[in-house]
């Protein structure tokens, strides 16, 4: 137990020479900030925690000096299992990238299935053309988006021309930080000239969770006219201008694509009032909401949200949460039930309380006399 009390303090000596790769980059003024930062953070935790330290009598102390030891296995144990859950996930994430492969070329069209003799004929844009095969599986991961709910809410009917050239959609882990990269794979469209529109978030370690510092989306590039989010709005001139042309107007618009423009944190937060970071933040909760999904339930389990059978599983999910809901409620409600009741019975005895001093009064009184005649 010797070894405790060297833990209240911290050895900050070496702690620039500890820094993450990452930082190695800065400049030497800004390494140096960074260090003194560091430094003033522990320096103030340290202080915190003598504090409570020294108002402990010296038994309690002891035995507080065993628990920081067991806490230090656990920690110790904790680190491990995320080390090994991180690679044990790495290695099945290999294992899953044939499946997404076949599962690529089925969706497409690129190999066909035994027992398929000949694909069906549909008919081509052109009326005049002649039928061709059908090929994979159509509107293959936009049906599969619109059953996940989140999802659905972001999808309008414009969108889904566009969502019907998705190919394939992919995820992958940031090398050098924490957050992942979404990639949609699209085959030649008529909207924008992007054949891989990518979604990035990165993160940020807060005490064992991850949070959100940024998203970065790619940069769309719309044909004329084909923008999805935004509308084009006409105007009619006044009565008396002289410039007869109509006034056209665009504005945003509701748009699934609106995903690879995410909202952005403003470089100085005196920038920024209370209201409008909470809704900031809302925001960016939603969007990495709607990416966290596409990366945790749509790609892995896209055949099962195409068919249906996921949002069956959600659904009793959701039933799961309601049960809990309506049992609270339930709860709730028999409480004011009981509540009620005891009014009620309260009210009771007070009115049979009246109604017996009533008649303690009249049975005091003598009642008129009647007059003789």
């Amino acid at each position: 137990m010797s070894n405790n009390s060297n833990k209240d303090q911290f050895d900050m000596s070496d702690l620039g020479g500890s820094l993450p790769a990452a930082a190695a980059a800065l400049s030497a003024e800004d390494r140096a900030g960074l260090v003194n930062a560091l430094k003033d953070k522990l320096q103030n935790l340290a202080g915190k925690h003598m504090d409570i330290l020294e108002t402990l009598t010296p038994p309690v102390r002891k035995r507080v000096d065993v628990l920081r030891e067991l806490q230090s296995q656990h920690d110790e144990l904790e680190a491990k299992f995320f080390e090994e859950r991180a690679a044990l996930e790495a290695k099945y994430q290999k294992l899953y990238e044939p499946l997404y492969s076949k599962r690529y070329e089925i969706v497409n069209g690129v190999v066909e299935v035994e027992g398929v003799d000949e694909a069906p004929m549909i008919q081509g844009d052109d009326n005049e053309t002649e039928n061709v095969p059908e090929k994979g599986v159509p509107n293959f991961w936009l049906t599969a988006m619109k059953t996940n709910e989140i999802l659905a809410e972001e999808i309008s009917e414009r969108d889904e021309e566009a969502l019907k050239y998705l190919k394939d959609i992919k995820w992958c882990k940031l090398d050098d930080r924490k957050g992942f990269k979404l990639e949609f794979f699209f085959d030649t469209h008529p909207f924008f000239k992007n054949s891989v529109l990518t979604k990035t978030y990165h993160m940020i370690d807060d005490d064992d969770d991850p949070i959100l510092e940024k998203a970065i989306g790619t940069n769309i590039e719309w044909y004329p006219g084909k923008c999805l989010t935004q509308k084009i709005l006409k105007r009619k001139p006044k009565k008396g201008s002289k410039n007869a042309k109509p006034v056209i107007k665009t504005e945003s618009c509701e748009s699934f694509f609106n995903f690879f423009n995410p909202p952005q944190v403003p470089e100085d937060d005196d920038d920024i009032d209370e209201d409008a970071a909470e809704d900031l933040q809302n925001l960016m909760e939603q969007d990495y909401d709607i990416g966290s999904t596409i990366r945790d339930k749509i790609i892995p389990h896209a055949v099962s949200w195409f068919t249906g059978e996921a949002a069956e599983g959600d659904e009793f999910e959701d039933i799961e949460g309601d049960d809990d809901e309506d049992d609270e409620e339930e709860d709730e409600e028999e409480d004011d039930e009981d509540e009620d009741e005891d009014e009620e019975e309260e009210k009771s005895k007070k009115k049979k309380s009246a109604k017996a001093q009533a008649g303690e009064g009249q049975q005091g009184e003598r009642p008129p006399e009647c007059k003789q005649q």
